[in-house]
């Protein structure tokens, strides 16, 4: 009777001692991940800011992008590393509710402006001679603006009490509870996801079509426009943002497919380590545009590049930007 006793104290202790190791685990890997996600987003926005030269109006967007995911590494990436540790939301249902509002907000205007960068992707190589002059910078700026303010408008209901928030005790973040808006939830979901997947699927497919057509050597008559398009072609912004853009959902499809799938049957999805792994999938996209930037867009690089050479000798970062015809006190 007492072996049998003490062989129960020992597994409880090991079950303890697995729920805490578990626990720790979890919140340290939310606290790494949410200092990455500042971290790299800090460096990208200050690189663009920095960066004198010329540059081009997709960098507008990719700041937008930048300030959003910062936003979701400082306001929320950290208030789920305690509740990772204990298992409970202690901030309260008004910051609750704040958060899940910041959620769908941030995820909104990222989709939009995956939107507007395929937009300009597709100005670029359908018009490549009026390019400039349909595309500028106050035009890219008033564009973003209209994104963060929409966003904002779109979600606001259940910041303004329609909607319950609800702590996922498996992922440890809030999220607001759709299911008591369907209809508002339906709506927002046509008016975020619908224009947004058809400009995507549409502009980028008019690229990757008139890829191919030059390198089959299609003959085009008008010379100066075969230029112009081959140019712009063979810009490494397009690769890059469907790179980006191709990330985002891969990222974040995991998510839909259980959600859409516990919507279907009525059912929760009872697998708590995999639903804490997919949620934080998703948000491990916002820590994916460094890496790509870094890896396919030689524009970054060579703005990092100077970046880091001013940040450590302001010298040497203006003999770089003489090595590239710029002057960085422009």
């Amino acid at each position: 009777m007492r072996g049998a006793t003490m062989h129960l104290q020992g597994l409880s202790h090991l079950q303890v001692y697995d729920s805490t190791l578990e626990a720790l685990t979890k919140s340290g890997l939310i606290l790494v991940l949410g200092v990455a996600i500042v971290a790299s987003n800090i460096l990208i926005i200050a690189t663009f800011l920095n960066f004198r030269g010329p540059s081009e109006v997709i960098n507008y967007y990719l700041l937008s992008l930048a300030v959003a995911d910062l936003l979701c590494g400082l306001l929320i990436v950290p208030l789920s590393v305690y509740p990772a540790l204990t298992g409970e939301w202690i901030y309260g249902d008004i910051l609750c509710r704040f958060i899940g509002y910041l959620e769908v907000t941030l995820w909104s205007v990222t989709v939009y402006t995956f939107m507007w960068i395929s937009v300009d992707r597709y100005l670029a190589v359908r018009k490549p001679l009026r390019y400039e002059t349909v595309q500028t910078k106050t035009r890219c700026q008033c564009w973003m603006a209209f994104t963060w303010i929409s966003a904002a408008m779109l979600c606001c209901p259940p910041l303004l009490g329609f909607n319950k928030a609800k702590f996922d005790d498996e992922a440890y973040v809030c999220m607001l509870n759709w299911g008591n808006m369907a209809a508002y939830s339906a709506t927002l979901a046509i008016l975020v996801l619908g224009p947004s997947v058809i400009s995507i699927v549409h502009n980028y497919g008019y690229i990757f079509i008139m890829m191919r057509r030059i390198k089959s050597g299609a003959p085009i008559h008008d010379k100066e426009y075969a230029t112009a398009l081959a140019e712009n072609l063979a810009n490494p912004s397009h690769t890059m943002s469907f790179a980006l853009i191709f990330s985002f959902w891969i990222s974040w499809s995991p998510l839909i497919v259980v959600k859409m799938y516990e919507n279907i049957t009525g059912s929760d999805f009872e697998n708590p380590l995999v639903h804490f792994g997919i949620v934080w999938f998703g948000v491990l996209n916002s820590l994916w545009k460094f890496i790509i930037l870094t890896g396919m867009s030689p524009h970054f690089r060579l703005a990092l590049r100077i970046f880091c050479l001013t940040i450590c000798c302001k010298t040497k970062g203006r003999l770089q930007a003489e090595l590239i015809g710029l002057d960085p006190d422009d």
